[in-house]
């Protein structure tokens, strides 16, 4: 399976660990990444999801990000875009696209406790997903 992993770098203390990690799980699963693409922000990733999703040899694709709240609930509206977005072009072009995205509404401490496990659970996803599609479209 070949997947593409787009990162925001907003929270790159965070995120630069979250890619490890992804990258990680990635090769224990035995899985190809086709490409990884930086985005300043979560809220810019579905552009260059879509452009992934087009591509023949991209089967997935993998978002990690890390959604901090401030003294503002501007977490709140970039989380629900984002997700949003990134829901509508999975369902576009019937590839999935995890949601490895933590927040909204935590604090940095809370970032980096679910580091790995959000990571992780973004690879996981999107070849679970993969291997859903596959047997019901059979």
């Amino acid at each position: 399976m070949n997947i593409a992993i787009v990162v925001s770098e907003f929270n790159e203390e965070v995120t630069s660990r979250m890619l490890s990690i992804a990258k990680e799980k990635a090769e224990l699963m035995k899985l190809k990444i086709s490409f990884t693409c930086m985005v300043p922000g979560a809220y810019d990733m579905p552009i260059i999801v879509d452009s992934l999703l087009q591509k023949k040899d991209v089967d997935a694709v993998v978002t990690l990000g890390a959604i901090i709240k401030g003294q503002t609930k501007h977490d709140e509206v970039i989380s629900h875009a984002a997700a949003q977005a990134l829901t509508d072009l999975s369902l576009k072009y019937q590839k999935p696209v995890s949601l490895g995205i933590s927040g909204p509404g935590m604090q940095e401490r809370h970032a980096y406790a679910r580091i790995r496990p959000v990571a992780e659970r973004a690879v996981e996803a999107v070849v679970k997903i993969s291997d859903e599609l596959k047997r019901i479209q059979k």
